[in-house]
């Protein structure tokens, strides 16, 4: 049997033991349904090898080296991942567009006995999905825009505030990245992914209730921002925290503890700066690095490189802004800001 998914409540919906991935490993690897596990029936080369013979020799020849490959693969599957899997198992299999990979390995499963579905459509019904809802649709709620000068701690306020019965989309969890030149996390989702994951978090937002974004660019790290949402951003209300510079450069000494215990890559970072700046600052940050000086770093970065960008991007904002005003960033602090922010964004909207 097949599932129809049309709509992202659909794929939210799902209730199936695994879902499970039968394309390739490059193919899982670019993006996949959400909490789908990777059992190729053909591997990358298996894969390019079946669509050279099919292309250069006859469809038949291809479908018959094809399906020994998938049975070869499957039989690996079913001795190794799927060996402990009960009778009762239910799995759902998808491959690119529903058609002989997962087709296959259903009826192989379905043999067994176990009660296995398909997805009608494959991948591609769920990159549709993801497509409609991140470009063609508005976004769906009410945005108001938690800014800040770096060092302002928002992302710890933005996690704060769904206690406070405001709902949030954290763009830099989705993207694995900070948004900052210092913001690497490791290794971020494809541009694919990052969209499905987005996709996904608006579906579960209420349209009814505004959400709060952190502000960022039209990319966070290495994904970009789709057009909708960007504008959305663009047009909102602001809340902005409104801390002092000291008290921002001791957050982030904080909040960037990864690079304070990594010289080198703090070196790294602080290089790709020349483009912007005067070879004797760029020299000044690094010995600062280097010495283990971080509240200074941190505060000379801010007060030439980040706020001189902030105040720039500002001025040709013509939105609404309310200021928090935060003296302290510490822990304890940020609770009361976060309780200000709440309040605030009712007003906003």
């Amino acid at each position: 049997m097949a599932v129809e998914l049309t709509s992202l409540a659909d794929v939210l919906a799902l209730d199936f033991d695994d879902v499970i991935d039968v394309r390739a490993p490059a193919e899982f690897a670019e993006d996949h349904l959400p909490g789908a596990i990777s059992l190729p029936v053909l591997d990358d080369d298996e894969r390019a090898r079946v669509g050279t013979i099919y292309k250069q020799v006859s469809p038949f020849d291809a479908r018959k080296i094809g399906a020994a490959l998938v049975a070869k693969n499957a039989s690996l599957h079913l001795q190794g991942p799927l060996a402990d899997r009960p009778g009762g198992w239910r799995p759902l299999v998808y491959c690119w567009r529903g058609g002989q990979r997962s087709g296959s390995f259903a009826t192989i499963l379905a043999q067994i006995g176990w009660r296995v579905e398909v997805i009608k459509g494959g991948y591609k019904t769920w990159r549709g999905l993801v497509v409609k809802a991140v470009y063609d649709n508005p976004f769906p709620c009410p945005v108001v825009v938690l800014d800040g000068n770096t060092g302002s701690a928002k992302t710890d306020v933005l996690n704060l505030l769904p206690a406070r019965g405001v709902q949030v989309l954290d763009l830099e969890g989705l993207a694995n990245h900070r948004g900052s030149l210092f913001g690497g996390m490791g290794p971020q989702p494809s541009q694919k992914a990052f969209e499905g994951r987005l996709a996904l978090a608006m579906a579960r937002l209420d349209p009814s209730r505004p959400v709060v974004i952190e502000a960022e660019s039209s990319k966070v790290g290495e994904c970009r921002l789709p057009p909708r949402l960007w504008r959305a951003m663009v047009d909102a209300p602001r809340v902005a925290i409104a801390a002092p510079r000291a008290a921002r450069a001791e957050y982030l000494t904080r909040a960037y503890a990864d690079f304070v215990a990594d010289a080198g890559r703090l070196d790294e970072i602080l290089l790709k700066l020349r483009h912007a700046h005067a070879a004797e600052l760029i020299a000044e940050w690094r010995d600062l690095g280097t010495a283990g000086h971080f509240l200074p770093l941190a505060d000379s970065l801010m007060q030439h490189h980040y706020d001189p960008r902030y105040a720039k991007h500002r001025a040709r904002m013509t939105v609404p802004l309310t200021e928090i005003a935060a003296p302290r960033l510490w822990p304890d602090d940020l609770e009361a800001v976060a309780d200000q922010v709440a309040a605030a964004v009712q007003v906003r909207v």
